[in-house]
């Protein structure tokens, strides 16, 4: 089993920087000093799943090398694995058989327009429903004067009764400006609406769907533009509740990443995973993974707050010198400074560039001291591109 001794120093600290947190008013900057090591990304490359009735696969990152890759873009039409038949205007309505309906209690959430035209000539809008594992999966379509709470409360219902599943205990929605309806439609269903890019199935659903159904569709306008376009606000300053004592970058084994993803819901009071086989990383095992590990001397309240952000990506920021954290649905966060060197710039240029290599998995992880023996939260994060809906 992997220990958080292994994610900050035994797996391969890659990087070496004084990185202090920023502190509040009164309190000492100390900094962390790490051991170099070079970073070496390997190829990446990102294969569409086949379309089905139930995708088994969102995407798949492989980590083969470019003459792989090279001889993969040559396969014939002949050769290819054949794609079954959609029809763009059907509905669907869907549930695994083999699946236990009371164990899915989230459910991931999109309810906003297609670039397709009805027999009216305007925006079809559609709720797309499903949940982290892609044993549910539902569909409807909706005319654009039909857009309101009551409509998807009515519709969330049906999906319920459909299907012979419980209402959810959470429903994760990625688009701020649907807040207001679905935080509605949800709360009259005693459902708790959850603002959140953590929908990542649903994310690379909506892609599928784009390339399987939707451009497919007789109404299909090419070149249109999402009408609700996610946001990036600028960053914010971080809460003083969430500050911590110092961080690094490191990194792990892909190997490791999958050792902590599997045992995160056994041993962390605080932390949050992802399907790594739903979402079709095939990584060498020794591909390593980037992350960040902070230090704390109140870990456990620190990685309790941090529990309740829905936090979904770090990136570093090397224009001004600054690491972002990514929460909510609009939120981001300066979660540190630091100070810009060649050296520095370079090391954390190093980090993007592992992180793009890995697929843009990531992790943050929370501890006590960087050199303890346990982790007091893990997060896997996953860096990715708007939906093109």
């Amino acid at each position: 089993m992997t220990t958080a001794t292994a994610i900050v120093a035994g797996h391969g600290l890659a990087l070496r920087h004084s990185l202090p947190l920023p502190n509040p008013p009164g309190r000492a900057t100390t900094s962390v000093s790490l051991s170099a090591r070079p970073v070496t990304p390997a190829r990446c490359m990102i294969v569409p799943a086949s379309p089905s009735p139930r995708s088994r696969r969102c995407r798949s990152i492989s980590s083969e090398s470019s003459t792989a890759a090279s001889a993969a873009a040559d396969i014939t039409d002949e050769e290819a694995e054949p794609v079954d038949e959609v029809d763009p205007q059907a509905e669907v309505c869907y549930l695994d058989p083999d699946a236990d309906p009371e164990s899915i209690r989230e459910w991931e959430l999109d309810f906003c327009s297609r670039p397709i035209l009805d027999a009216r000539g305007k925006k079809l809008w559609e709720l797309v429903v499903c949940d982290a594992t892609l044993s549910l999966q539902f569909t409807r379509y909706f005319p654009n004067n039909a857009i309101n709470s009551v409509t998807l409360r009515d519709a969330l219902a049906s999906v319920s009764e459909a299907l012979g599943v419980p209402m959810p205990d959470r429903v994760r929605f990625f688009r701020s400006q649907m807040q207001t309806i679905i935080t509605r439609a949800c709360g009259e269903l005693g459902v708790k609406a959850v603002p959140s890019r953590r929908c990542v199935s649903l994310l690379l659903w909506l892609e599928e769907r784009y390339e399987v159904v939707y451009s497919r569709h007789p109404g299909f306008q090419a070149g249109t533009r999402p009408l609700l376009a996610l946001d990036n606000p600028f960053p914010t300053t971080l809460p003083e509740n969430l500050f911590g004592d110092k961080w690094a970058f490191v990194q792990l084994p892909f190997s490791a990443v999958r050792e902590e993803v599997e045992s995160v819901g056994r041993r962390y009071a605080f932390g949050a995973g992802l399907d790594l086989d739903l979402l079709g990383f095939e990584l060498d095992d020794s591909t390593l993974v980037p992350g960040v590990a902070v230090e704390s001397s109140r870990a456990k309240p620190l990685a309790a707050w941090m529990n309740g952000l829905e936090i979904s990506a770090m990136e570093v920021d090397t224009g001004r010198g600054s690491l972002i954290l990514s929460a909510g649905v609009s939120t981001r966060y300066i979660y540190s400074g630091y100070q810009k060197t060649p050296a520095a710039t370079q090391e954390a240029e190093a980090w993007e560039a592992a992180k793009k290599a890995s697929g843009g998995l990531h992790f943050l992880a929370i501890q006590e001291n960087l050199n303890s023996d346990g982790c007091v939260g893990v997060w896997l994060l996953l860096d990715l591109p708007p939906p093109p809906v």
